[in-house]
This record gives C-alpha cells, sequence and structure tokens, in this order.
C-alpha cells in the first residue's frame, strides 16, 4: 500500500518534529505526499464503484494537510505524524456521515464509517431519526457484517450521556442509541497492512461495511 520510503519519513517525522527538520527533507515530504495522495485515489476508485453519494468526490476532498492546527493545544509541535483520509459526500467539512481512515504505524491504524461528535443541531436530527426507525438501526448495528467486523458502536464516557436526552423518556426503547453524542465504528487494524499490496482493498472491504449506517444518518441530514 504505502512505499517503505514514505514509512520512512514519517518514523523520521517522529523524532525530529520541527520546522527545520522538515525544511531540509521537503523533498522527501513530497514524494510521500505523492504516495499518500495515490494510495487515496485508489481507495476513492473502488469506493465510488458501491457508493454513488460519493461520486462527485476527487483525491482533494479526501486529504488533509501535514500542518497541525496548534492554536489550541500545548503540543505545538508543528506537523502531523499520521495519514488521514476522509470519504464523506460532504468532502472534509464532515457535515454528513461518511468513512474514516487513520494510518499510524505509532499510535494504531483504523478504519471505519459514521459521524464523529455531530453539532448540537446535527444531534437533534440523528436522535430523531433514531426514535422514529430503531429497529432499521437496530438491524444495522446486530448484521452479521457489522458486527463481526466492530462489534458495536465506538463507545466511552465522553461520546454518550450517562442520562436520557432532553425529550426522550427514560424507557425509550432506543435509549442506548440515543444517549450517544458520537455515531461512528471503527476497526483497529495491524501495521503490517501498511505496506501489505492488498491493503487497499482490505481497507474498502471494511469501510463498505459501515454504508449502511452511514446512509440512515445522512437520510436525516440532507437539508444541512
Amino acid at each position: 500500500m504505502l512505499k517503505p520510503e514514505t514509512l520512512q519519513f514519517y518514523r523520521d517525522l517522529r523524532k525530529n518534529n520541527n520546522k527545520e527538520w522538515f525544511d531540509r527533507n521537503r523533498s522527501r515530504y513530497e514524494e510521500a505526499k505523492k504516495d499518500y495522495h495515490q494510495v487515496v485515489g485508489q481507495m476513492l476508485l473502488k469506493m465510488q464503484s458501491f457508493d454513488p453519494s460519493l461520486a462527485h468526490l476527487q483525491v482533494k476532498d479526501c486529504i488533509f494537510r501535514i500542518n497541525r492546527d496548534i492554536r489550541f493545544t500545548r503540543d505545538k509541535t508543528p506537523y502531523k505524524t499520521h495519514i488521514g483520509i476522509s470519504i464523506s459526500p460532504a468532502g472534509r467539512k464532515f457535515e454528513l456521515a461518511g468513512y474514516y481512515v487513520h494510518l499510524d504505524e505509532d499510535n494504531g491504524t483504523f478504519a471505519g464509517g459514521g459521524i464523529y461528535m455531530p453539532s448540537a443541531e446535527t444531534l437533534k436530527k440523528i436522535r430523531r431519526e433514531i426514535a422514529g426507525f430503531y429497529e432499521e438501526l437496530e438491524e444495522i448495528v446486530r448484521s452479521e457484517d457489522f458486527a463481526n467486523t466492530f462489534g458495536n458502536f465506538d463507545r466511552d464516557e465522553n461520546i454518550q450521556l450517562s442520562r436520557p436526552p432532553m425529550g426522550y423518556d427514560k424507557n425509550h426503547p432506543a435509549l442506548e442509541f440515543l444517549k450517544l453524542k458520537s455515531f461512528t465504528a471503527t476497526k483497529l487494524l495491524e501495521n503490517q497492512l501498511l505496506s501489505d499490496p492488498n491493503g487497499v482493498d482490505i481497507i474498502v472491504d471494511i469501510l463498505k461495511k459501515t454504508k449502511p449506517l452511514n446512509e440512515f444518518i445522512n437520510r436525516a441530514l440532507r437539508d444541512i
């Protein structure tokens, strides 16, 4: 999937995350960026074959700059040391559910889909959809493809309420879904995948299994 030179560039960047080193190694970065874009292009083409909502996307709509936003963080290292790929009908605006891939040899590689920490208004629309059609969402989450790959939604104390959201009864049959503030499902991947010639196909197969979830969520959000 990724060239050895690309992986080595990111290994070296982790040890030398500063502008001076980056400027000296800019030609290496440009080659790594080309490799990154080439992988995204392969992935996007394969995904457009089964998800028509992605037909308008180009590689530029799915990639991220290497520069970190350091305005509101104590970590002032200037460059990202992972590769992110966002394939969503809304591009990188995160206004609709989509697919995400995180390639990181050091801190963990994963792939999945859904919508992460939507705005309050978006969250209200998703919850209305769940309240009215929770049987459909249950069927998606319990399907063999979804359950065997992801288990369930990603969950931690920061992305779910401890009590029912305002306006919903504590006995609502979809309460566990309604308490969520984020709706993503991801699968951790082995680092060997980063250099696997079949890596793109393996990742696309994982992403494809979140398509029903994305369609369920986006049905409620098309008027955003």
